[in-house]
């Protein structure tokens, strides 16, 4: 138990300390926001601090940090350090760069911040990329809350419409063209932040269930090993698989969002690094709770961390409340997540083929057929037509690999701004080894040619050519960063871009 309310204080003291760090390395002023210069009534604008923290908390956050953190549970609570370390010194640090770059650049998607730092051609793949991605989050973040309610229905033994995945899957549809389309106060700025608070308390409530009914939490040193069940290696995948309770590549797509709203600068530190750090701290409450109620094969047996799972802690933790909340935290959370996330795709459009959105028609131009791809997607998968599950199972390498793309932006942005880049320059190079090494061990990437199959069906991993490549590779990456910041060093197009 000792290991964990040091890693909570780590958390909120690496808030203060090292979060205050990094704002002055970026060093905030008083110049005019985007929020304040554009104001276009829809995307930009003005909105309170506390509002920005909870949608900001809410975007980032749906069921991440409970599904990853839970799975993360599996190794063991060697995965605590992962959560505290990872937050403060590559999530928060890497949601921080990418909202304030953002900031600096007229609120601009991270595609054409990607642009603007690491050349053209990094920019037309980081459009493709984010919108590709932000449509299968979106997608998936529709299909999965409209099966779970019709399983509730069906199990309370209702028939009809109700009982219809199909239908409650049209109304989430609906839902997120409404969302898409009408300004960010109307809907997202009314209730995400209900939503995060209920999410605070969920994790809250998980938190005083342990301690008040008998659990116990493991310590890091008395188990500082490997303790997953099928001996997955910890190095790459408890990093990828924790994700969003660390680090995650999708919170870059979100942060803009917020850029948009922001009435000064010095507001990036509460909004970015603390609702990154506030999701480290609910994540770091669930791998607790993963812990200290399971051993790893019963965990397991729980489907390692999905919704099963989270009903039965907060039925263990806090009872029939926990229930209700539970049910709310798998529905709403990524519902909420999943709006955003269409959202987020218009706004990377409207930068690539620069279309204000101030019009409802160019508004509408946009969420027609970003919403219309979703909604083949999803009816597809409903009706059994489409299994787009394999492309999703990239998302957890492709989400890391977009979290060390933004990172080293943030290093040639802090380098054209005569900044401290090793700041962001530490944590890219670190995750550019978690990714390539997930990419050679992953089954559903290059490891499934370099792993083996033994007879009942284990995997043995290759880790033997996996390891020393990914650290190879991030050297390199590294270098590659070096060599070209040496040759940039004088360049008047980058020296005005901060001015």
């Amino acid at each position: 138990m000792f290991s964990f309310l040091i890693c909570l204080a780590l958390l909120i003291g690496g808030y203060f300390v090292y979060g205050g760090i990094v704002e002055k390395t970026f060093g905030p002023d008083d110049r005019e926001t985007p929020a304040v210069k554009i104001n276009d009534g829809v995307d930009y604008m003005v909105l309170p601090q506390w509002k920005l923290f909870m949608i900001q908390l809410l975007n980032i956050a749906g069921l991440g940090p409970i599904f990853g953190a839970l799975s993360g549970a599996l190794w063991g609570p060697v995965v605590f350090l992962w959560i505290t370390f990872g937050t403060i010194f590559a999530g928060a640090v890497h949601d921080y760069f990418s909202g304030m770059m953002s900031e600096r650049n007229e609120g601009a998607s991270i595609s054409e911040i990607s642009g603007i730092y690491l050349g053209g051609a990094m920019k037309n793949v980081m459009r493709v990329f984010s919108v590709v991605l932000l449509v299968m989050v979106g997608t998936v973040f529709a299909v999965g809350p409209a099966g779970l309610i019709q399983l509730l229905f069906t199990n309370g033994g209702s028939t009809g419409i109700v009982a219809s995945k199909l239908f409650w899957l049209a109304l989430i549809l609906i839902y997120y063209f409404i969302a898409t389309f009408l300004s960010i106060d109307k809907i997202i700025g009314k209730i995400y932040p209900l939503f995060g608070i209920c999410l605070i308390i969920m994790a809250l409530g998980v938190a005083l269930g342990i301690f008040t009914k008998g659990y116990e939490i493991p310590e890091i040193w008395n188990n500082f090993a490997n303790l997953h069940p099928q001996g997955t290696p910890i190095w790459s995948f408890m990093f990828i698989t924790v994700a969003c309770g660390a680090i995650s590549g999708f919170h870059a797509t979100q942060s803009p969002l917020m850029a948009r709203c922001m009435k000064s600068e010095k507001q990036g530190h509460f909004v970015f690094y603390g609702a990154m750090v506030s999701e480290g701290i609910i994540a770091l409450i669930w791998a607790a709770a993963g812990c200290a109620l399971y051993t790893g094969e019963e965990l397991l047996a729980l489907g390692g961390g999905g919704s099963t799972a989270v009903y039965d802690v907060c039925s263990k933790t806090m009872g029939g409340v926990g229930i209700a909340l539970a049910m709310l935290g798998v529905i709403a959370c990524p519902i909420t997540s999943g709006d955003t996330a269409f959202r987020s795709a218009r706004l990377v459009l409207a930068d690539w083929f620069h279309m204000e959105q101030k019009s409802w028609k160019n508004r509408l131009i946009l969420c027609v057929p970003v919403l219309g791809v979703g909604a083949i997607l999803g009816i597809g998968n409903a009706l059994g037509k489409i299994d787009y599950t394999i492309i999703w199972r990239y998302f957890s390498w492709t989400n890391q690999t977009l979290a060390m793309i933004v990172l080293w932006a943030a290093s040639m942005y802090l380098f054209y701004d005569k900044k401290n880049y090793w700041i962001t320059a530490v944590p890219a190079t670190f995750m550019s080894a978690v990714s390539v090494t997930y990419f050679l061990l992953g089954n559903e990437c290059l490891g499934q040619f370099l792993n083996t199959k033994t007879a009942d069906g284990a995997t043995i991993y290759n880790t033997a050519v996996a390891y020393p490549v990914g650290i190879i590779a991030a050297i390199l990456f590294l270098g590659i960063f070096l060599y070209t910041i040496k040759k940039r060093h004088t360049q008047p197009h980058y020296e005005t871009l901060h001015k």
